[in-house]
């Protein structure tokens, strides 16, 4: 795994190093000293887990988690810590695992295998949609085909006889239906509603509106689409996975 090093203490992230040399099976890609440029850093470096303090200057590690959770393809953080009062909000940001300081080689190591038995279905995700990012959908217009590539599509939803495809220089009408395009790009596409499949890689929350209804929000999209009762577990479960 590529792994960033977050403490606002050089000691403490050279032991952290240090611990991580003596395990083996990992890369250490690169060191931050606050949340802030740990949230950076992560982003440039596509890194897969975070070894990152709580309490620091600035942001500090509970915030840089929440920041990290918003990322197409979030990395795994195992938060290591002098106190023992954050335990549960640690957890609330989906934190692989707790570590007190001073961190023990054999209890770092089981902190590794569990984030790596994670970050290993969000690799395969990820070069299953970099198999799909080469592919198109082809609509037809007046005059001929207009190819859409994939990977700029936010949604699909029926409508009527026609199945609207919205991306991101614009809308287009398929004559393709929901289950045809499911069938051929189901990797790609989550189903929230009947008529209704989006790009999983553009989903970023699931929303309660005032009547109780559930809403997803993508990435780039002002509107939210409604995802009914069927279909609202697999959405949550896909936002925390």
């Amino acid at each position: 795994m590529k792994i960033l090093i977050v403490d606002d203490e050089a000691p403490a992230r050279g032991r952290l190093r240090r611990l991580l040399d003596e395990i083996g099976d990992h890369q250490v890609v690169g060191e931050a000293s606050n949340g802030r440029e740990a949230v950076v850093r992560a982003r440039e470096l596509s890194v897969d887990l975070l070894l990152m303090d709580i309490r620091m200057p600035g942001m500090d590690g509970l915030d840089a988690a929440a920041e990290l959770a918003r990322f197409e393809t979030p990395p795994a953080v195992i938060f290591t810590t002098a106190y023992d009062t954050h335990a549960i909000e640690a957890f609330e940001r989906n934190a692989v695992d707790y570590l007190l300081k001073p961190v023990r080689r054999e209890r770092l190591a089981r902190a590794l295998n569990k984030a790596a038995a994670l970050t290993r279905p969000q690799m395969a995700a990820v070069e299953r949609l970099r198999e799909a990012s080469g592919e198109f959908v082809e609509i037809a217009i007046r005059g001929g085909i207009k190819r859409i590539p994939l990977e700029g599509i936010a949604f699909f939803r029926a409508d009527q006889k026609y199945v609207l495809v919205r991306h991101d220089d614009g809308e287009d009408l398929s004559d393709e239906s929901l289950k045809a395009l499911e069938e051929r790009f189901g990797d790609w596409l989550l189903r929230i509603h009947r008529n209704t499949l989006i790009a999983v890689n553009r989903l970023e929350a699931l929303e309660k509106g005032r009547g109780g209804e559930n809403y997803a929000r993508l990435r780039g999209l002002d509107d939210r689409l409604e995802v009914s009762r069927r279909h609202a577990a697999e959405v949550r479960r896909r936002l925390k996975g």
